[in-house]
């Protein structure tokens, strides 16, 4: 029996989801070239990026990756796909939710991430896009992406590989940092994310590039499109039991389940 898929009855409404945000301009040029921006960036900072995370979240990390994922469905013997996996944050965790190193899989554009993944042997690590996954359908009973959906091309087309690889009754949970919705909480994140954290990275960072890194997490933060805009794509794209759960006004864990066939 076939997979059911979106609602294509919504087709005319999937022009408002593509980037998550416009073109960052004082970045690169324009929205053709930021994927290879973005990987460039990543690739030359990635010897930095696990000592950053850990000093900007004071170490908590691991603890909220774990919960959200284990809010989320995950659970021991299922097969996860870490999508955006950078140096192996999330998919460490899955690793230890599931009990099997085996039934994980990470997938990452960036060569330089990945190869800075310390992560058990047997987890299987793959190049390529949440837009264009190298994986097969209906593959996966749980699909994880941490801190990354702010930097894919087009939140449509992720969101119908997700459930494209997912087998039906298969979870999804997306987490993401949030701009908030108030104008002090903005404020207050504003000056942590744009002018502390970028100190941070050039304390305990190598490479000058990793300031720059932190200073772009922030503005695309503060260009993303809305929660709502989220949950939308999610549900069009055919799964259900779509909710977004917050911790501190900020951290945003966007979970679904792709519907038994």
């Amino acid at each position: 029996m076939t997979s059911p898929r979106r609602d294509t009855s919504h087709e005319t409404n999937k022009t408002n989801e593509k980037a998550p945000h416009e073109p960052l301009t004082s970045y690169y040029p324009d929205e053709s070239r930021r994927r290879l921006w973005l990987r460039g960036i990543f690739d030359r900072t990635a010897s930095d990026y696990d000592a950053i995370e850990r000093a900007m979240a004071f170490g908590s990390g691991p603890w909220y990756r774990n919960r959200a994922l284990r809010s989320a469905g995950l659970a021991r013997g299922m097969r996860v796909l870490d999508v955006g996996m950078g140096t192996g944050l999330v998919t460490k965790e899955a690793v230890a939710i599931t009990g099997n190193p085996a039934l994980v899989t990470g997938v990452d554009p960036s060569p330089g991430m990945v190869g800075q993944a310390h992560l058990p042997k047997g987890v299987e690590t793959r190049i390529g896009t949440a837009e264009d996954l190298p994986c097969d359908t209906a593959a996966y009973d749980f699909l994880s992406m941490g801190f990354a959906l702010r930097h894919v091309s087009d939140l449509a087309k992720v969101f119908d590989e997700y459930f494209r690889v997912l087998a039906p009754g298969g979870r999804l949970c997306v987490l993401e940092i949030t701009r908030p919705a108030h104008g002090v909480g903005i404020a207050a994140l504003k000056l942590y994310m744009r002018g502390v954290v970028p100190v941070i990275a050039r304390l305990v960072g190598k490479k000058e590039e990793s300031v720059e890194l932190m200073r772009y997490y922030w503005d695309t933060i503060e260009a993303c499109v809305p929660p709502d805009t989220v949950l939308a794509a999610i549900r069009r794209a055919g799964f259900a039991n779509v909710r977004r759960d917050v911790e501190l006004g900020i951290f945003s864990a966007y979970c679904a389940i792709k519907p038994a066939a």
